[in-house]
């Protein structure tokens, strides 16, 4: 098990130097053990957003930056399938087939283009994967291409770096051009139940139009 009192801190310090793929292909296999340690409760959280907006058996379902398969575990828990997890490391990937609750899996980077067609996906899901060094905010436009219009697109943000990474303005910019509709956003809530109390995160629904 990695030293889960400065794991968190060395993820974000790798992944500002570029190297957030490697990291998570080393961390893949103490992941789960390291995140649990400290209380992580982001990935059911989520789960509980798409459970209030995804009917069950309204179709497939993208978990973009899947990791280690966390939130496609609660979900197939909660009686959903048709899943399809996409994250950076294929180490993460592996790990997240394992679990059995995913249709597939496949390695692609957010914030390039992804290979799926447009609107084919009945909820859209990407928590864990905004903070600083990872997925670019200009992400959120690719992953809402993938979203059937009406359906919803889950995705959390860093409250504490959102606005210098330059969410609020992408955000803007998908209002102004009427792409999606806003739902609902949690409060400001540290992901960790075990430290790190000063990393607050949000959690926001949108409908694609």
């Amino acid at each position: 098990m990695a030293d889960e009192k400065d794991i968190i801190s060395d993820v974000y310090d790798t992944a500002k130097s570029g190297g957030a793929e490697g990291l998570y292909d080393k961390w893949a296999s103490d992941y789960d053990a390291d995140t649990a340690a400290k209380g992580f409760r982001l990935p059911g959280i989520a789960a509980g957003f798409a459970a209030r907006h995804i009917p069950l058996g309204s179709g497939p379902i993208l978990d973009a930056g899947a990791g280690t398969g966390q939130v496609g575990s609660c979900l197939q828990i909660l009686g959903y399938d048709q899943i399809t997890g996409i994250d950076i490391s294929e180490a993460m990937l592996a790990e997240a087939l394992r679990t059995g609750a995913y249709e597939a899996v496949k390695r692609q980077v957010l914030g390039e283009e992804l290979s799926f067609a447009d609107n084919i996906f009945s909820g859209v899901i990407c928590v864990g994967s905004f903070g600083v060094g990872h997925a670019p905010p200009s992400s959120l436009f690719e992953l809402l291409r993938l979203t059937k219009p009406g359906s919803p697109f889950i995705f959390n943000v860093v409250e504490n770096t959102w606005v210098e990474q330059g969410f609020p303005d992408v955000m803007d910019a998908i209002d102004a051009a009427g792409t999606w509709e806003f739902v609902e956003k949690s409060e400001a809530f540290c992901p960790y139940t075990n430290g790190e109390e000063d990393l607050l995160t949000r959690v926001f629904v949108y409908r694609a139009l």
